[in-house]
């Protein structure tokens, strides 16, 4: 069975949150994982709104220290500890978010019943951050105003389906069948050999997901996010404004859908929006001159891989 692929948005605005809309935060789905991606201010509010079950997160991934993207972490870090959570917490960030989350915590005088811990990240290139038996997490360098990275989950292949008729039709033995599950051919003791692409079912294309959150417009990022069937990337303001993008190190829309269209992903899902735009129209209208498959992140709402 392929397992559930799929990003939650919980926050898409960027620096004040203003129009109903949020800090940026995000949850991504797979199968029975769920991860946090950046963690804004009211994350745990929304999340409750949109019914995401927050004690699920056991890893969550910090982009970068401006505080429209961690602020709501303490909160979480405290919610969990007064429900008495147990199981391991991972975060994954930049240099000096273990001293802002542990100092403030000891004049707190707060203690975690659950196992706390802590990965520094580098935006030194692609870096393998987490890898479980079906998928990974990787971070890749962002061009921001101090470090920041982006992330990439990308699925991994599991073990193959048996053709069942092929099964009956011949005697397999067991160790053939663990063999063919794995992607080998089997070749038994007489020297008959099982095919896997006789015995097995295709396996299903690999999904990935990219989230780039702060940014200035940087082509180098397609080594990192190329194929990617969903890429989420900040669309911070619109041409009119590309002087204050650079200036700020954000991208435009139009920006973020040549950034889709050079890496060839399949979707682009716009977000990080100035307080500036009421009305996120014209964004979009923006970015589909370059990539027509791009879309508005709304809060609340899930987007399948």
């Amino acid at each position: 069975m392929i397992p559930d692929f799929e990003v939650t948005i919980l926050g898409n605005t960027s620096s004040i949150p203003v129009h109903g809309r949020h800090h940026t935060a995000q949850v991504v789905r797979f199968g029975q994982d769920f991860l946090l991606l950046d963690c804004g201010e009211a994350m745990q509010l929304q999340a409750r709104a949109y019914k995401v079950k927050v004690s699920k997160i056991s890893n969550i991934f910090i982009s970068h220290l401006h505080g429209d993207h961690y602020y709501g972490l303490i909160g979480l870090l405290s919610s969990y500890s007064l429900g008495k959570r147990t199981t391991p917490l991972t975060i994954y960030g930049p240099k000096g978010l273990d001293d802002i989350i542990t100092t403030n915590f000891r004049y707190s005088n707060t203690k975690f019943p659950y196992p706390l811990n802590f990965v520094e990240t580098h935006d030194d290139g692609l870096n393998l951050l987490l890898e479980t038996s079906r998928y990974q997490v990787f971070s890749f360098p962002l061009k921001h105003r101090l470090p920041t990275t982006g992330f990439l989950v990308k699925e991994k292949h599991g073990l193959r389906s048996m053709i069942k008729e092929k099964l009956l039709q011949n005697e397999v033995p067991l160790a053939a069948i663990q063999s063919l599950r794995q992607g080998e051919d089997y070749k038994d003791e007489q020297g008959k050999v099982y095919k896997v692409k006789t015995y097995t079912y295709p396996l299903p294309p690999l999904r990935s997901y990219a989230y780039c959150s702060d940014t200035i417009y940087n082509p180098e990022l397609k080594q990192y996010i190329k194929n990617a069937d969903l890429l989420y990337h900040e669309s911070t303001f619109m041409e009119d404004n590309l002087e204050r993008a650079a200036v700020t190190y954000h991208s435009t829309a139009k920006q973020a859908a040549e950034i889709a269209k050079m890496s060839q992903v399949k979707k682009l899902l716009l977000g990080h929006f100035s307080s500036r735009y009421v009305h996120l129209e014209p964004l979009l209208e923006e970015a589909k001159t370059i990539f027509e498959n791009s879309i508005l992140s709304e809060e609340g709402s899930i987007y399948a891989l």
